[in-house]
Parts: C-alpha cells; sequence; structure tokens
C-alpha cells in the first residue's frame, strides 16, 4: 500500500502580520521554517517517489527543508501553479481584522470559508478546486494508482480543496477545517481509496 502526504508551507511573513496573502510570493518566517524542519523530523521514516509544490517560494522553501531533513534532496520535483494558493483578488494584502470591519465580519467569514462564495477580484474554494483536480487527476493520481509514494507542499486553500475530494466532505464540512502550516496529512492508498492515516 502506498501513501499521499500533504503539507501545508510554514508560517509566511503575511501569516504572520494577518493578511490575506492569497498568490502573492512571500516569504516563510523563520517560524515557518522551524514548522518546515520539525515536518521532515516527523516524516523522516517515509520514503517518496516523487513530489509535487506551487510556484510560491514558501512552499517550495518549505519542501526542501523537509526533504533535507528527511535525506531526500534529490527527489524529483514538479513545481506548478495549479497548486498555488487561492487568489483573493482585491483582498489580498490586507489585514483580516480590518478587512472584517470594513466589509462586515459575516462577509470576510463567507468570503474566507464559503464553497462558492468569491472575493472582490478573486476565487472561490469551488474555483481554486477546479484546478487542482485538474492537476490531481492529470498528474498526481496516476502516479499513486502506479504505486508510488507522493508528498505534496501546498497551501491552506488548494489543500483544503484536494482534502474535501479525498475524504468527501461536504462544503458545510470544509468550512469548519483550518489547514495548521507545517502539519503533514498523510493517506493510505488503496484502489482509489484515501483512508487518514497518523504519522
Amino acid at each position: 500500500m502506498n501513501y499521499l502526504v500533504l503539507v501545508r508551507h510554514g508560517q509566511s511573513i503575511w501569516n504572520l502580520e494577518n493578511r490575506f496573502t492569497g498568490d502573492v510570493d512571500v516569504d516563510l518566517t523563520d517560524q515557518g521554517r522551524e514548522e518546515a524542519r520539525m515536518t521532515g523530523v516527523k516524516m523522516r521514516a517515509l520514503h517518496f517517489d516523487i513530489a509535487h509544490t506551487s510556484t510560491l517560494k514558501r512552499a517550495q522553501e518549505t519542501l526542501d527543508i523537509i526533504l533535507r531533513e528527511i535525506g531526500q534532496q534529490n527527489l524529483q520535483i514538479t513545481r506548478d501553479a495549479a497548486l498555488n494558493e487561492r487568489n483573493y483578488g482585491e483582498l489580498q494584502g490586507l489585514n483580516k481584522a480590518e478587512t472584517a470591519e470594513r466589509y462586515g465580519e459575516a462577509k470576510v467569514h463567507s468570503w474566507r470559508r464559503s464553497f462558492s462564495d468569491r472575493p472582490p477580484g478573486g476565487e472561490s474554494l469551488e474555483d481554486t478546486q477546479v484546478r487542482v483536480l485538474k492537476y490531481f487527476d492529470g498528474v498526481i493520481a496516476p502516479e499513486l494508482t502506479a504505486g508510488k509514494n507522493v508528498l505534496v507542499v501546498a497551501h491552506g486553500n488548494s489543500l483544503r480543496a484536494l482534502m474535501m475530494h479525498l475524504e468527501k466532505l461536504s462544503p458545510e464540512a470544509i468550512s469548519q477545517i483550518d489547514i495548521a502550516t507545517g502539519v503533514p496529512r498523510m493517506y493510505l492508498v488503496e484502489e482509489g481509496i484515501y483512508t487518514v492515516k497518523d504519522i
């Protein structure tokens, strides 16, 4: 039985500053690098055949730190914008608390957590899921079917979109899930069934 592991990047500068980051290319904080390192420590017993990440440096650096920690720096890596964080449009760079004051907490909560509500000029989780699943079904799923162990390091919303699919979660259920930075989620893969397993 092979496995798929999903990891959200470590804390970024704009996570720390409580800003909407979206697909803006910001760096990790020192804490984010330490989160990535500790994730690697947890995953030392695992062996991967291929890794996938986004085109954003906070995910790529997290992946690099993990691979260094598990001694697999020569692993084949595919970088694709399909795994990028959801685009938050006009909200990108804005402080979340100030945005809630401007638009109202209920509206901002809906933009952040609902499945289909789009922030001004941005993507909904549903929009994000369309591109993530196209990539997953076309590239990652065939690797898993071939028996490969796959590591995906990406972003809170691109991973929520994928989790929703893998775990058959409803829009209501996924709205309650917030993926922590630097915490791996492992799935055992058997005949297209994904079973969550503790690492």
